[in-house]
């Protein structure tokens, strides 16, 4: 009896480790958060000359291919009153290739425009088509170029809409060690 539960300890003891190993996770993580700002320059249909500003952005990945993204832009023109702010939220597609992540994007929103001498101040929606890529130099930081082409929908005394286009430099961090999209399904 005494031998039987020496060979049941050793036993025991020998696959205890398998016993209370790791189990296989269970779970992935819910999505891709990046949040960055970089420097627009944009050619305004309102205004002949380039104007520039900042911009802030934000974008959730939940799936490996598809997220969703969040600009502001704040653009002045150094000669004049007149600044263009706009609001957009949308969709975007994207695609990982080792540190590059090209995307192209649909986003709605508002934009306001300040006109010169601050005669006005109006909100119009706005539509926006784009494109761009983000470079991970580091495992949380990515540097961005991203091109916006704009679609307001102007009412009276602009007929035919404004339809700036922007060129946006940036920078974001990016939450998450993992840039690749694994473990997003």
């Amino acid at each position: 009896m005494k031998n039987l539960f020496t060979l049941g300890l050793l036993v025991f003891l020998l696959w205890s480790s398998t016993l209370f190993g790791q189990a296989m996770p269970s779970a992935s993580r819910a999505g891709d958060l990046q949040v960055g700002g970089g420097y627009t320059l944009a050619g305004s249909d309102y205004v002949p000359n380039k104007i520039s500003g900042y911009t802030f952005y934000s974008d959730f990945d939940f799936r490996n291919h598809f997220g969703v993204e969040a600009d502001f832009h704040q653009l002045k023109d150094p000669n004049s009153a007149v600044a263009e702010r706009t609001y957009e939220i949308g969709g975007r597609y994207l695609r990982h290739y080792g540190s590059f992540t090209p995307y192209a994007k649909g986003l709605y929103g508002r934009g306001v425009l300040n006109f010169p001498n601050n005669d006005a101040n109006l909100g119009y929606n706005l539509f926006t088509g784009g494109a761009g890529v983000d470079f991970s130099v580091r495992p949380n930081i990515s540097i961005r170029a991203d091109f916006e082409y704009q679609r307001w929908l102007a009412g009276p005394g602009i007929h035919n809409g404004i339809t700036p286009t922007l060129f946006t430099i940036g920078v974001a961090y990016h939450f998450g060690a993992e840039r690749s999209g694994v473990g997003l399904k």
